[in-house]
């Protein structure tokens, strides 16, 4: 399950954690590689890369110089549905030839004997991920930093464009109902997920059931994220996007919930403070929420004028995901990364109230 701020992190040197290596098994994965990875040259070894709360990736690099990225599953409390590290790979070999930036997929293992879970090999994509204002001055000038936000708008265009048929997605997911389904799902997990008795006065499950009544009728079927956003790419020096990443949530339905998610996560200069964090989007010069959705509109040709309830889906979902975290986090599985939660109540109720917001104003 992918949450804010948590997904995996490709290309970042700075954000790599030399640590006691927990989820590999260091002999029978190596020797995978050697008869799976062509040019591989032992020893290898491995990095856990910081802020993976769910799967969990690792920089693989070899006496060679070479490095890959390998990603699997967290190491304990895997949900049933969840974690489908065969289904990621896929969708990146799939979307990578049909002309979508994703990391190249390199190959697959889901014999549990040798890694007590299955993962997968991919490119390890060198560039710039952006969480902070002052990453992304540093890295760009000026005259770059609007493009960042107008090529991050096409490149969901251009994802949404892919027939799945025609890429060998169209049986990944049902394509009608998407978001009933995931109003269920969420909801589902919402409720699993309360811990200490505190339902938040009932606020989210309240906001669950108005976005329920008010579905708006699903105007397209495409190839969704589910988790689209700035910290998820990897960027040129060109301020255009090289890889999409994390691919956990990916699924078929309407595409307008990935545009709302985006609206979720990039703050404008002028908010007080983002209902998720983050502050790379407000760095001076960079596009503002609008000029995104004017992008999308113009390159994609899609209607976005229910953009406003997606939003306020993409809240609450978000709500709802950071619940589960929280208490995964109470129960003793923080998938890799055990600090940061303490404020998780707090963002939930506000990512809720939000919600709210947005639905009464559409």
């Amino acid at each position: 399950m992918g949450h804010p701020s948590l997904g995996p992190i490709l290309g970042d040197p700075l954000s790599s954690l030399t640590v006691a290596v927990r989820g590999i098994d260091e002999e029978k994965v190596s020797h995978w590689f050697v008869e799976h990875v062509d040019g591989v040259v032992l020893p290898l070894e491995f990095q856990l890369i910081a802020g993976g709360r769910s799967n969990l990736t690792f920089r693989v690099r070899d006496a060679g110089g070479h490095q890959w990225a390998l990603r699997r599953p967290p190491v304990s409390h895997v949900l049933p549905t969840a974690h489908d590290m065969g289904r990621e790979h896929r969708i990146i070999s799939a979307l990578g030839p049909a002309g979508i930036p994703v990391a190249t997929a390199i190959g697959l293992c889901t014999d549990e004997a040798v890694n007590q879970a299955p993962f997968y090999v991919m490119e390890f994509v060198e560039g710039h991920i952006l969480r902070t204002a002052e990453q992304v001055v540093a890295a760009f000038a000026p005259d770059q930093r609007f493009e960042i936000g107008m090529n991050l708008a096409e490149t969901l265009a251009a994802l949404h464009r892919i027939d799945p048929d025609e890429v060998g997605l169209g049986d990944l997911a049902r394509r009608d109902g998407y978001i009933e389904r995931q109003i269920r799902r969420w909801s589902e997990q919402f409720r699993n997920g309360i811990v200490g008795g505190d339902d938040y006065d009932g606020l989210v499950e309240r906001v669950g059931s108005e976005l329920a009544r008010r579905i708006p009728e699903q105007r397209g079927v495409g190839i969704v994220h589910g988790d689209y956003r700035l910290d998820n790419t990897v960027f040129n020096d060109d301020a255009r996007v090289r890889a999409i990443l994390d691919w956990e949530l990916c699924t078929l339905g309407d595409p307008m919930a990935d545009l709302g998610l985006l609206m979720v996560y990039w703050n404008d200069r002028t908010d007080e403070g983002g209902a998720v964090g983050g502050s790379a989007t407000m760095a001076p010069g960079m596009a503002r929420r609008q000029d995104l959705v004017e992008r999308y509109a113009t390159v994609s040709g899609r209607d976005v004028s229910d953009l406003p309830f997606f939003t306020a889906f993409g809240y609450w979902k978000l709500a709802c995901i950071m619940q589960s975290v929280y208490a995964r986090y109470l129960g003793g599985a923080g998938g890799g990364d055990t600090g940061g939660f303490e404020g998780y109540p707090q963002t939930v109720r506000r990512l809720a109230t939000t919600a709210a917001e947005n639905l009464a104003a559409w």
